[in-house]
């Protein structure tokens, strides 16, 4: 075991990827869950009933008051407290424990997987730089929302974008997993090129 521990610490320190993805991925982390603890415990967007509203739907929400937070900051940007039961933007949602307990072991398996491509383990393995900042922006936005999804059975999301007609309410972690893979593109479209020209 402690002939592992050295290798792993022996790739971690042996190219600047494994430094440069988890200090991401620590970063993206302590944002996230910051922003997502002034949210609901400085703010207090989420009182009593916040959650249970959110959680119900139909006829059963309409019997219920709407006490989540919301502070409109501009003509463009508000805080919304929305409870996200599904993955980044509310997209496939999950409301049972089964499907909680799904994408909380999803997430910490990406996040697996691309903190061992960082160590240069596993099928996907981080090469060059900007696939490291792309694995550490994936991993942070996932580890952030498991986080949320094992302490609260859902998502903390309340960047509202909305005025400017995108629907979405989102949170750090989310931006990191859209500039996560917004970067895997780039990296990717740079080195088709740069093969492309070889040729």
């Amino acid at each position: 075991m402690a002939d592992l521990w050295g290798e792993i610490r022996r790739r971690a320190t042996a190219s600047p990827a494994p430094r440069i993805g988890l200090g991401l991925a620590v970063l993206i982390i302590v944002l996230d869950q910051i922003s997502k603890w002034l949210v609901l415990n400085v703010l207090h967007f989420s009182p009593p009933g916040c959650l249970e509203f959110q959680r119900a739907s139909g006829v059963e929400r309409i019997a219920l008051p709407n006490t989540c937070g919301h502070i409109e900051l501009s003509p463009v940007f508000d805080l919304t407290m929305v409870w996200n039961k599904g993955v980044s933007f509310g997209l496939f949602g999950a409301d049972g424990p089964l499907g909680r307990f799904i994408l909380v072991a999803f997430s910490i398996a990406v996040a697996c997987l691309l903190i061992a491509g960082l160590l240069g383990y596993g099928p996907v393995k981080a090469a060059r730089r900007l696939q490291a900042v792309a694995f550490g922006f994936i991993i942070g936005g996932a580890i952030g929302n498991a986080v949320d999804r094992t302490l609260y059975g859902a998502v903390v999301d309340f960047l509202n974008f909305s005025d400017v007609y995108f629907p979405y309410v989102f949170n750090i972690a989310d931006v990191g997993i859209n500039l996560g893979v917004a970067a895997v593109i780039l990296d990717v479209l740079l080195n088709d090129r740069k093969d492309r020209a070889v040729r």
